[in-house]
């Protein structure tokens, strides 16, 4: 009954055919580039969308017996009515585009999509970045993606091309901000940048600092960044640019006071992601010595290589050369620690360092112009004022002047080669305090800022744009907080931010990509979180981002690149 069913639909369409081309019963005629094309209302209206609106409405068109069409090739024209007539139409590269762009402001979906596949069949080097605007142009946006994929994972291929030099600024950067632009090395990113420029100099310089901008110029060895990107006249003339080559200087000159910026992050062939590691802590049971990365772009947490040892309390950092300390804390027996541990990301495994001078757990640990500092804390009997700074170069610790009180969980941030302590316990009741203390490295002295707007033990300190943000903690004699402030250095000023979706009581808290997260942490003395937040400062939003492995308090956070051999050991 089925194939009956075809060969009346054929028989059908072929009577019909025969119809228009004997001109019976023909009651329109379309003109196009003044040839007429006698045809059947009923068939124009049945196989387009576009003549079946103009046939059946209020539109002169309906009315009419000749119909002028705009934006449409005879020939075109001629073979879409042929497919009307007859289900079949030819499509090759001659016609494809046209075909495409007929059959897109006639509604005719069913060649549109023919005339897609058989681009992305013929798709190449030579030509995807054109068949990607030309799909842009026309909506068809599946095939606008794929194309553009194309050419991301090409790209070495597609940068020796013609299309590569006739793309606009627009095109042109938004191919290379995409993280998934195939290099080898950032390199070859600039080089494909400077072969557009030379295209057209004269026309092109101006705008030049739009697309340089998004070339990663700080993952540029900074003998390249010398010795070729300084002297292009383009470069060179450009205060715009200027600052982007500034940026990248100061990234290798000081790494310890890099600002992490979509410029910075790695692209995903360069065979290494951002992640937040999460180290040790405690859920509602034990003390834990797993570590463990949260992964936001795929939404996946992933497991490295464990601690020697159960810990909590304790402090971590990441310096700029991506090396990940872990200091003090507190063992499961309830005694302090003093000892220092390095994770090397490359081989996925644990090394002992030198030792503190002595005991810390509830320490503040940071790391200031390339030295590592431990502050304040619980030595197993009373609360220290005493910090001391660990040389990574020279595997040494010293003593540096006190800070003005002595005192558990702080939360400490480094800016502008500054120490910044902020508020901490200072008695037994573990309430928290308002104090804001800075150390200068410079002169060895401390100096008191302007207080928090609330008092806080047990909370986090990160940096993002030149202010330090205070997150959670808490709250003396109260609760638990999910408060966020912020700090300005520049006017010595504390402001609100939103609060987290979540109250918060030693989480880890890391920032990456430009956003903050906060993970894990205790809501009250008999819960523990296993979600992280996100925190768009731009936006002043919280988010959901995800949920940890286990629930967990009293851990540490922090953001560094991984090889993807080490990122990939998934736990089922």
């Amino acid at each position: 009954m089925r194939e009956s069913g075809r060969l009346f639909a054929v028989l059908v369409l072929s009577g019909l055919n025969e119809l228009r081309q004997s001109k019976s019963f023909c009651d329109v005629s379309l003109c196009v580039e003044g040839e007429e094309f006698p045809c059947h209302r009923v068939v124009l209206a049945a196989f387009s969308p576009y003549f079946k609106a103009m046939l059946t409405s209020e539109m002169a068109e309906s009315r009419q017996r000749s119909i002028v069409l705009n934006g449409v090739e005879a020939p075109t024209l001629s073979l879409l009515l042929d497919y009307a007539y007859t289900s079949r139409i030819p499509i090759h590269k001659r016609n494809v585009q046209a075909l495409l762009s007929a059959a897109n402001l006639l509604q005719v979906l069913a060649v549109r999509d023919a005339c897609c596949a058989f681009l992305e069949r013929h798709m190449d080097a030579g030509n995807c970045l054109g068949i990607h605007c030309f799909a842009e142009a026309h909506a068809c946006t599946l095939l606008q993606e794929k194309a553009k994929q194309f050419a991301l994972r090409f790209f070495p291929e597609v940068c020796r091309q013609e299309e590569l030099v006739s793309l606009s600024v627009g095109k042109l950067v938004e191919l290379l901000s995409s993280d998934a632009l195939n290099v080898d090395r950032e390199e070859d990113a600039f080089e494909a940048v400077l072969r557009w420029l030379n295209h057209d100099p004269t026309q092109r310089g101006d705008n030049f600092h739009q697309v340089l901008e998004q070339v990663r110029l700080p993952l540029l060895s900074p003998y390249y960044l010398h010795d070729w990107v300084a002297g292009v006249p383009a470069v060179s003339t450009s205060t715009q640019c200027q600052k982007l080559l500034e940026e990248a200087r100061l990234y290798h000159l000081l790494p310890d006071r890099r600002h992490h910026t979509p410029r910075t992050r790695p692209r995903a062939s360069f065979g290494v992601s951002e992640v937040v590691v999460a180290v040790g802590g405690e859920d509602d049971k034990v003390v834990l010595r797993s570590v463990e990365c949260f992964d936001p772009v795929n939404d996946k947490w992933l497991t490295l290589a464990c601690l020697p040892f159960a810990i909590s309390k304790h402090g971590v950092v990441v310096t700029g050369q991506n090396i990940l300390y872990v200091a003090g804390g507190e063992y499961p027996d309830g005694t302090a620690s003093r000892s220092l541990w390095k994770y090397d990301p490359i081989f996925d495994q644990w090394q002992e360092m030198a030792s503190m001078t002595v005991e810390r757990s509830e320490l503040g640990l940071v790391v200031v112009d390339s030295l590592v500092y431990a502050v304040g804390g619980w030595d197993g009997a009373s609360r220290l004022s005493s910090v001391e700074r660990y040389d990574p170069q020279h595997n040494t610790w010293q003593l540096v002047a006190p800070m003005k009180i002595s005192l558990t969980s702080p939360a400490v941030a480094a800016l502008h080669g500054m120490l910044y302590v902020t508020g901490g316990a200072v008695l037994e009741d573990g309430d928290g305090i308002d104090m804001v203390q800075r150390y200068c490295p410079a002169t060895n002295e401390w100096s008191e800022l302007a207080h928090m707007l609330i008092a806080r033990s047990g909370s986090r300190a990160c940096v993002v744009n030149n202010l330090i943000y205070v997150i959670g903690g808490w709250h003396a004699s109260t609760e638990n907080t999910s408060k966020v402030e912020v700090y300005d250095p520049e006017g010595d000023v504390w402001r609100p931010c939103s609060p987290m979706l979540e109250r918060r009581y030693q989480p880890g808290v890391a920032m990456l990509g430009g956003k903050i997260y906060a993970a894990g942490g205790e809501e009250g003395w008999d819960r523990y979180h296993d979600t992280v937040e996100c925190y768009d400062p731009e936006a002043d939003e919280w988010m959901m981002a995800g949920l940890m492995q286990t629930a967990r308090s009293w851990l540490c956070c922090a953001s560094m690149r991984l090889p993807v051999d080490v990122r990939i050991k998934e736990r089922s």
